[in-house]
């Protein structure tokens, strides 16, 4: 396997790990990622998956605890949008660029 696939691969299966479930086991496969690979575009895409992951937890919280406002039930709908559609997006960035790491809008890089 060449260099690009592989790096597609890798980095796909980051971006893509929100989908397998919501606990520890999609956070998990970035983290694995991010520690076996030695490539610095899979390293960065693997580090801005964690990211997001840790991103859309915190919105969570913060989107739950407006419930009681009446302005959190939109804000969760909104969030659940783009917990589906940003991965896929990322996940076609990735593999049609693999040269450049992907970046999430809206987020708070926290690695």
């Amino acid at each position: 396997m060449d260099d690009f696939s592989q790096r597609k691969l890798l980095s796909a299966a980051c971006h893509g790990a929100i989908f397998f479930s919501s606990t520890i086991v999609s956070i998990g496969i970035p983290i694995a990622i991010l520690l076996v690979s030695d490539d610095p575009v899979v390293k960065e895409n693997a580090k801005e998956s964690i990211n997001f992951h840790i991103n859309l937890f915190l919105y969570a919280i913060v989107f739950i605890i407006l419930i009681f406002v009446a302005i959190g039930i939109p804000l969760l709908i909104l969030l659940g949008i783009a917990s589906l559609l940003l991965p896929i997006i990322a996940i076609v960035r990735v593999a049609t660029e693999p040269q450049t790491p992907y970046r999430y809008p809206f987020i708070l890089r926290l690695l």
